[in-house]
């Protein structure tokens, strides 16, 4: 399955759920998650999309890790399942 099939699953969960999955970019900053999600009831968290059992890169862990430390949600989401956990119906 490619990254891209995930991505675009997460995206039609995210809109069933009534919210926003914005394709995230950062000028001059590499490794930002994938998409900022933004959820009814003030719910916002970012993700990470990869290929079944691939793993962030070392330069996204650290990008994860320091917005988890601002008190972030970071998902990172390799399979379908994964967006059955991170954002259930």
């Amino acid at each position: 399955m490619l990254e891209s099939h995930i991505e675009r699953k997460l995206c039609q969960r995210i809109k069933a759920l009534g919210g926003e999955c914005e394709k995230l970019t950062s000028p001059g900053r590499r490794a930002v998650p994938d998409r900022l999600i933004t959820l009814p009831g003030n719910r916002i968290s970012f993700a990470e999309c990869k290929r079944p059992g691939e793993k962030p890169t070392a330069l996204q862990e650290r990008d994860h890790k320091r917005r988890r430390a601002l008190g972030c949600t970071v998902h990172v989401i390799d399979s379908l399942e994964a967006i059955d956990r991170a954002y259930p119906l």
